[in-house]
């Protein structure tokens, strides 16, 4: 216990740090108060020249049918500009105020994608648009006429809505109800997103279509259907059909299925589950797969088609511990495996990966959430939310396996949160690793640790600057051979711009980014300078320091207009090193700029501790 305390603990204090913040006067102000600046004229002359130009532009343009459509297919006729300056804001400190009093009415209002005297284009995209149904918000909300007013809850209540992937923008507003003393009305209010969308891809010989609805007849529905084809002759080689509800009948369940047929592949998945949302709750989910898929081998850098049966049960609770002021939780899972179709040469100690096996795991933990938001963080746009707090989890287990039965032990600890003058810090490491039942000897561990910081935004007249850190270590000791028994560098856990495949059982990567929020904004678009350097070791060594090197550097720019239909739009240049001096890379990429998924400390169901 005293060890468990002396991991947790420094991880308990970090995640108490508050950052210095931004709050509004009133409780239901949706405007973070802002300084006085004093180049304010100089900024209003500058907006002033921009919309003289735009205004000439459009006046030209009515000259001819032919400019007057382009104008109006690529300019937005009012834009909605809001002030970004990164200022934090505690989320429950705008309700504190209120915690305690009655709810006496909730209000929904409910905005198109665009704004309504937008271009064509926009008011077309308006009006074949289903606004999402009010009484689906209305199911997302964790509170209720008559509930006592919970910041917290309200905190999380906009997250999950901001998560939705029909919704673009989400604000949750309290009123105090002056006619009904110790009362307050709510006024929820959303923005949605335009959620049809079609993607593709072409290569190997392969290609692939996909059209997806997220908000199907405004129910919060999505369903995608991918087609595949057979290049260049547009062979038919399958479809698969994709259909998710993120909460159905009001419960909170999250239904989710997918089948068809993807070239020599098949899917068939269907699964129902419930998060942990209040901090009086439960979770349970049960989920089935039966897949056939291309699976990569590794060391021999080859691909084998493998059939494999997944089915998984879990459930549990969570409770507040007052005296912590933290919740504790405890959880449990069935999983079963099988394999009717793997490689020939699979053995005791050979793709452990493709080993039949059931397993019952437990967990046991204490967790906290404290939500903030910012802006200028990962994207443009609406606010972006980040939980401040830590978890620190236990998991243990049996799985009978075809070959040998094992014991199974690991542990989860995270911590992140703001700290004054210094930005955001989150971080944590995985370790576990199976006991064999007969010799007692540990084999297949695992651990990965990683940290990430990003600065507060440093100012320097109005240019706006932050800077990325994150380091990344993972390690496997007693491993096994063949599938999964190497790692490699991935899209997490790798370089920008290295396009080599490298293995090995040790890896450290350190990743870095400077972003400059420029004060320029020629014709009226913001300009976002990026610089990044990422460093890499990995190979089969113990001191990860004697594996090969590897390096990327490279830089690049954003362009945003708030006019612009298109968004923002993102072009990358680097170049990557190797031991032998250049390596292969990914020279130049041009690509639209997504927002990162928030970050969250809310536990999840019983999982043994992944290489990869």
């Amino acid at each position: 216990m005293g060890l468990w305390l002396l991991v947790v603990w420094p991880l308990f204090v970090c995640a108490q740090q508050k950052p210095k913040m931004t709050e509004s006067p009133t409780a239901f102000s949706r405007d973070i108060v802002m300084q006085p600046d004093t180049l304010d004229s100089v900024e209003m002359e500058r907006i002033a020249r921009t919309n003289r130009m735009y205004d000439s532009l459009r006046v030209k343009s009515e000259r001819r049918w032919m400019s007057r459509l382009i104008y109006k297919s690529l300019f937005r006729s009012d834009t909605k500009v809001e002030e970004e300056k990164g200022e934090v804001r505690d989320e429950t400190a705008l309700v504190s105020p209120y915690q305690g009093f009655l709810i006496n009415d909730i209000r929904i209002l409910r905005h198109n994608p665009f704004e309504p005297d937008g271009n064509w284009l926009e008011r077309a995209a308006n009006n074949t648009h289903m606004l999402t149904r009010e009484r689906i918000i209305r199911r997302d909300l964790l509170f209720k006429v008559g509930d006592v007013v919970d910041p917290q809850i309200i905190a999380r209540n906009k997250q999950l809505l901001q998560s939705r992937s029909y919704i673009s923008d989400v604000d949750i507003m309290v009123i105090p109800n002056l006619s009904k003393p110790g009362t307050v009305d709510i006024l929820v209010e959303t923005r949605d997103k335009w959620t049809i969308d079609i993607d593709g891809s072409i290569g190997s010989g392969e290609g692939t279509l996909g059209l997806s609805e997220s908000n199907l007849l405004g129910r919060g529905h999505k369903i995608r259907v991918e087609t595949n084809l057979e290049m260049p002759n547009f062979g038919y080689e399958g479809n698969v059909i994709e259909y998710e509800i993120p909460n159905m009948w009001g419960s909170f369940y999250r239904f989710t299925t997918a089948v068809g047929r993807r070239f020599d592949c098949s899917v068939l998945e269907v699964g129902v589950e419930k998060e942990f949302l209040r901090p009086v709750d439960y979770e349970f989910g049960v989920t089935y797969a039966g897949n056939k898929y291309e699976h990569h081998l590794q060391m021999l850098d080859t691909t084998v088609l493998v059939r494999k049966r997944d089915f998984n049960i879990w459930g549990g609770v969570t409770h507040p511990i007052q005296s912590l002021a933290s919740n504790g939780y405890v959880a449990a899972r069935y999983n079963r495996n099988r394999y009717p179709l793997r490689p020939d040469d699979t053995a005791p100690r050979n793709n452990p990966d493709l080993h039949g096996y059931d397993a019952v795991l437990f967990s046991a933990g204490l967790y906290r959430e404290h939500f903030y938001s910012s802006d200028l963080i990962y994207a443009y746009g609406s606010r972006e939310y980040l939980a401040s707090g830590f978890k620190s989890e236990l998991t243990a287990g049996y799985t009978w396996e075809e070959f040998d039965d094992k014991y199974y032990i690991g542990t989860s600890q995270m911590f992140g949160g703001f700290i004054d003058r210094f930005g955001f810090l989150k971080g944590g490491f995985d370790l576990g690793g199976f006991i064999n039942s007969r010799n007692g000897y540990w084999n297949r561990i695992t651990l990965n640790a990683k940290v990430g910081w990003f600065s507060n935004l440093w100012h320097h007249h109005r240019t706006h600057i932050r800077q990325y850190v994150s380091v990344g270590y993972t390690q496997g000791w007693n491993r096994f051979s063949g599938s999964g028994e190497q790692i490699e560098f991935t899209k997490l856990q790798g370089l920008n711009v290295l396009d080599e495949d490298v293995l090995g059982t040790t890896r450290l990567v350190v990743n870095t980014e400077t972003i400059i929020f420029t004060p320029y904004e020629p014709l009226g678009f913001k300009t976002v300078l990026f610089a990044f350097a990422d460093g890499g070791f990995l190979g089969f060594h113990d001191n990860v320091f004697r594996n090969d090197a590897f390096g990327s550097i490279g830089l690049g720019v954003r362009f945003r207009n708030e006019r612009i239909v298109l968004g923002t739009v993102q072009i990358r240049l680097g170049v990557a090193f190797g031991p032998a001096g250049f390596a292969e890379s990914r020279y130049l990429r041009l690509s639209r700029e997504t927002q990162l998924p928030h970050y969250r400390f809310n536990p999840e169901r019983p999982e043994f501790v992944t290489f990869q």
